[in-house]
Order: structure tokens, then sequence, then C-alpha cells
């Protein structure tokens, strides 16, 4: 216990003085029923307990750096956000989800995946890290597509905190079908819109246009289907833990107006309205033409304001009782 509470007083010594810890960063993996799962630990230097973060990974195949894996460039968005918040005396955790990049050995046919698998993954590294006697406290950061799946973990794990990162209320149909009323013809956009009805039901589709089989393709509707359940306006009620929703106002892939409905869901929650950053982390132009460069540049910062909410609120967790 009080080697715990020393660490909070740490980390929140080096916030005020504004002074960077220095970190290291070490492979970490997480053993799961269908094969191991490949992470990254960064770590300010330190012999004192110190609060962890436990980076969730938004929708896609994105590594645990934030990028599409195979695909070159990317924002890196976060490992700027692990780099960050070590800086500042907080330890963090991402990883490559399964299939992906150094968890592409786990053995799982497409077909085969659902969406609170991805949750149980979350769910088990939250587990693991309570065994190490190096963190404090355990803080969940799930962004976009993560922030529902962590929201399932949290259920399932008990973190000691919730964040969520420019995460969706809705359920992912509603925001799918905005997402492809602007750019689909209004033919296509009628045929897009009775798939999702049918996997909305439970319903997979056997014949699926040409130009939509990416997307709705048969080997993906199962996972569709899964996911489709929840939403994260009803999820984030089942939370006891604090919880703070952060969303930028540029960003253009999920809307600000997401946040609100989150807010309204979970009125004890704090909110951080982060003026100008857009769905990856950055301080960008408002339409999606101008913020294009932002989603393939590793060197543009991350927005300082949410670094500071982040800090703010992490290093505010109490220390729980083990």
């Amino acid at each position: 216990m009080r080697p715990a509470r020393q660490s909070l007083s740490a980390v929140a010594l080096c916030v005020l003085s504004g002074t960077a810890a220095a970190q290291t960063t070490e492979a970490i993996t997480l053993q799961t029923p269908s094969g191991l799962l490949a992470g990254t630990l960064t770590l300010s230097t330190g012999d004192l307990a110190r609060p962890l973060a436990i980076i969730i990974a938004g929708s896609g195949p994105t590594d645990r750096n934030g990028n599409t894996a195979g695909m070159p460039g990317g924002p890196d968005a976060y490992r700027l956000l692990a780099d960050s918040l070590a800086a500042h005396g907080i330890a963090s955790l991402r990883y490559d989800k399964r299939g992906i990049a150094g968890s592409r050995a786990i053995g799982i046919r497409e077909s085969d995946l659902r969406f609170e698998m991805f949750a149980d993954d979350a769910a088990g590294w939250v587990s693991q890290a309570r065994t190490d006697r190096r963190f404090s406290t355990i803080v969940i950061v799930g962004h976009s597509e993560g922030s529902l799946l962590g929201m399932l973990a949290a259920q399932r794990s008990r973190p000691d905190a919730f964040v969520s990162l420019a995460g969706p209320a809705r359920r992912a149909d509603f925001v799918l079908h905005e997402q492809l009323a602007a750019q689909l013809p209004p033919a296509l956009q009628l045929r897009s819109d009775s798939i999702l009805a049918s996997l909305v039901r439970g319903d997979t589709v056997a014949n699926t246009p040409p130009e939509l089989v990416a997307l709705y393709r048969p080997s993906v509707q199962p996972y569709l289907i899964s996911w489709f359940r929840y939403a994260g306006s009803v999820e984030i009620q089942k939370l006891t833990m604090p919880v703070l929703i952060v969303q930028g106002t540029h960003d253009v892939q999920v809307a600000p107006a997401e946040a609100e409905l989150l807010a309204a869901a979970s009125p004890r929650a704090r909110v951080a309205s982060i003026a100008g950053m857009n769905h990856v982390l950055k301080l960008t132009p408002p339409t999606l033409a101008e913020q294009m460069r932002f989603y393939v540049d590793p060197t543009v910062p991350l927005a300082p304001e949410l670094v500071s909410a982040l800090v703010a609120f992490i290093v505010g967790v109490p220390t729980p009782r083990r």
C-alpha cells in the first residue's frame, strides 16, 4: 500500500513541476487460449510504483502504434501517447490485436472472430497487470472501437478507471450508415442499409454487391453481428469506476455528438473536449480532405490538451486497496 501511494505523489510532483521522466520500453506478451498476444510496455524509470494505462486500438487492422498494419506511414498515435504519458511518470501498455502484426500468429479464421474475443483479450491484459507490483493503478484507455471494447473489458476485469477516447455512443451500424451515406450513390446506400438491418437482426446475407464486398464479405459478417449487439451509451452505464470521456472537435469519423450522448448516459463521467483535435489525436484543419496528411505523418505531435487531460485524470485515480 505505501509504495503505491508514494508513487502517486511522485507522479503528481512530476506533472506539477513540468519535468519529463526518463523512460524505457520492454516487450510483453499475454497468453490467450488461442495463442500469444504481443505488446510493448513503456515505463518511466524509477523504483516507485506508477499508474498504468492500457491502450486499446480502434477498428480494422490497427497495430499497437496506431497505424494500419502493412501500410506505409501512419499517425503513430499510440506510440506518441505512450511516450507522452511516460514523460509524466505514467506507464502504458499497447498491443497488437489478434491476427495483426506481432500477434499475427494467433491462428483463428476471420469467420470465427467475435467482438467479445477482443474484449476478453483486453480484460486479460488488465488481469495480468494486476500481478505486477510496478503499477499502482490500472486505467483502460480505449480509442474509437476500442472504447466500446474497453467498456466490456472493464466490466470483466474491474480496472481502477476508464477513458473513452473518441468513442461512439451509438451502435456501430448507425455510425457505418452515416459514414457510407456520404460516399455511396443512393441505390447502393439502400442496399447497404438493407444488409445492415439483416446483420442487426442476426441474419447473414448471401448476395453482397461487389462494391460492398470488402465491408460485408461473408467471412466478416459474424463479427459484425456480434459487434452490433453493443452500444457505448448502454455499456458505459454499467461502469462504476471513474470515467473520462475525451473527444476532439475536428473528428470527422466519430462526431462530437457521440461524446455528448456518452456523457448523458454517464452523468458522473468527466468530459474533455479538445478543440481542433481529429480522430488520430492531432490538431488539424476541420475537413477530411485537409486532414488526410495527418493520418500518415508520424512526426506531427499529439494535441497537447489531450495529454494534459489524460495525465490529470490518471494521476487523480485513487490507489485501491489490494
